[in-house]
This record gives C-alpha cells, structure tokens and sequence, in this order.
C-alpha cells in the first residue's frame, strides 16, 4: 500500500509541475512576469518552483516537490499568506481561475473595441 501511495504522489508532483509551466507560459502570454524552474529531467521531474507576479507587488510563489507543496503570497516583500499541501493547491486554482478570468474579459474588451473602431471606420453609404 505505502509503494502504490508513494507512487500516486509521484504522479501528482509530476502533473503539478506539467499545470505550472502551462500557467505560466499562459501568464507570459498576457504580458505578466512568470516563471517555471523544474527540478530533475523533463520525464521525470522531482519538482518546481513557480513564481508569479500579479501587479501591485503581489507576487505568489508555488513550490512542489517530493517532500511537500507550499504557496507563499506576498505584498511589499512581506509575506501575507503561507500554505501547504492540499490547502496551497486549492489557493493556486483560486489564482488561476481568477487570472483566467481576468484575461477573458480582457480579450472580450478588446473584441469590443475592434468591433466598436472597425465600425467607426466603415465606408457609410
């Protein structure tokens, strides 16, 4: 039983860090500073360190690894908020979800704002 636990430990370890280069190639994307270093090789990482800047010197840290998973939220270089385990992955969907969000409404503002010039700039007839 403890093999097969240490083995979808494992898994899970190896999934997070998979989510959080994507998270933050997505976030590079939208013109925010983030960062992704993996631990051990690309097929079997033994961890990663996850750091993001979400304006107004908020930055989130996210640690895994094979000896645990932590999230730090700081503001100003002080630290607001410290969680582990099930706790930090929960408050990184939060996070995400939240970011998510903000770039949909982002791009939908956009669109409306091409949509709102392309009209303008329509011959009328």
């Amino acid at each position: 039983m403890f093999l097969r636990l240490a083995d979808q430990y494992r898994s899970l370890v190896n999934d997070l860090v998979v989510s959080l280069q994507a998270l933050a190639h997505c976030l590079r994307k939208q013109g925010r500073a983030a960062t992704c270093y993996v631990c051990g090789d690309e097929q079997s990482p033994h961890g990663a360190s996850f750091v993001a800047d979400l304006g107004e010197t908020h930055v989130v840290r996210f640690l895994v690894s094979t000896f645990g998973i932590s999230w730090v939220e700081s503001r100003d270089g002080h630290e607001l908020v410290k969680l582990e385990g099930a706790d930090a992955i929960q408050e990184l969907h939060r996070v995400a979800s939240m970011l998510q969000a903000d770039a949909s409404a982002a791009a939908a503002e956009s669109g409306t704002r091409i949509a709102a010039d392309r009209a303008l700039r329509a011959p009328r007839g």
